[in-house]
């Protein structure tokens, strides 16, 4: 194995509020698969190892890899050990991501468009979800999702304009103005390292409308999914997104598992 993936799992794991340990170990491992730190194919270490690097039971580490297994991120061959699976199944709603991330296919990126960046009063909608009242200063970034051509989706993100603290640092405004053909949440997770979550998607079906029939080149009465997405950071409402997709952007995956 290598000596990356070595450090990677053998830092203690500590429970996170509101998260079963197994979950915490599973996002571990499952972090070090999708970063390529274990690759398709590589046998992962034992049990023991495992629960030795990262300071848990054997029990709580063997519950962390029957999730893994289930879900398809490594597979058990009897008597020989734990492999990563030779092909990794696509990340689905069910994880914090851009959604320039989560609405890409194998082979096929997708543009980000920008339509507008502005900022301005929060609405009654965005102000719970981003943490501060009505009329608040905030910035609204629209885009267009591009997959293969063909506009797939209508993203409009919000934040704060007003200065926040991240981490132990004083609070201050943030520097999102730039334009890297990103999504608003790509930048803040640059930005900021890594967002704290925890995150919730909310999926409902709509009418896509007038404005956004015209920017998917779609009718007006045409159904579209709607993905609302929260995110909180240092445990308070930071971010909130609405995205409305088209047919043409195909299946989306929800993975779900039990958590007892």
């Amino acid at each position: 194995m290598h000596q990356d993936a070595v450090r990677f799992l053998s830092q203690p794991v500590a429970a996170q509020p509101g998260a079963p340990l197994r979950v915490t170990v599973y996002s571990r491992i499952a972090e070090a698969i999708r970063n390529g730190l274990l690759t398709p194919g590589s046998m992962i270490p034992t049990e023991t190892e495992l629960g030795t690097d990262m300071k848990v039971s054997r029990t709580v580490v063997r519950e962390a890899l029957m999730l893994l297994e289930e879900d398809g991120l490594i597979r058990a061959r009897r008597g020989v050990g734990r492999f990563v699976s030779d092909t990794l199944p696509r990340i689905g709603m069910e994880r914090i991501q851009p959604f320039e991330d989560a609405l890409a296919s194998p082979g096929q990126q997708v543009e980000v468009k920008r339509i507008q960046v502005v900022r301005q009063a929060a609405s009654e909608f965005v102000a719970p979800g981003i943490g501060v009242e009505p009329g608040t200063d905030c910035w609204l970034w629209e885009s267009v999702l591009i997959r293969d051509g063909e506009a797939i989706a209508h993203l409009q993100e919000n934040v704060t304009a007003q200065p926040v603290s991240v981490g132990k640092g004083a609070a201050a405004p943030l520097d999102i103005e730039g334009d890297g053909g990103a999504t608003l949440l790509a930048v803040l997770t640059k930005q900021l390292g890594r967002l704290a979550g925890p995150g919730e998607c909310q999926i409902s079906l709509s009418q896509v409308g007038p404005s956004g029939a015209k920017l998917l080149d779609l009718r007006p009465s045409d159904p579209v999914l709607v993905l609302t997405q929260y995110v909180r950071n240092a445990n308070r409402p930071f971010y909130l997104a609405k995205c409305l997709v088209s047919a043409r952007a195909g299946h989306l995956s929800v993975m779900q598992q039990f958590q007892s």
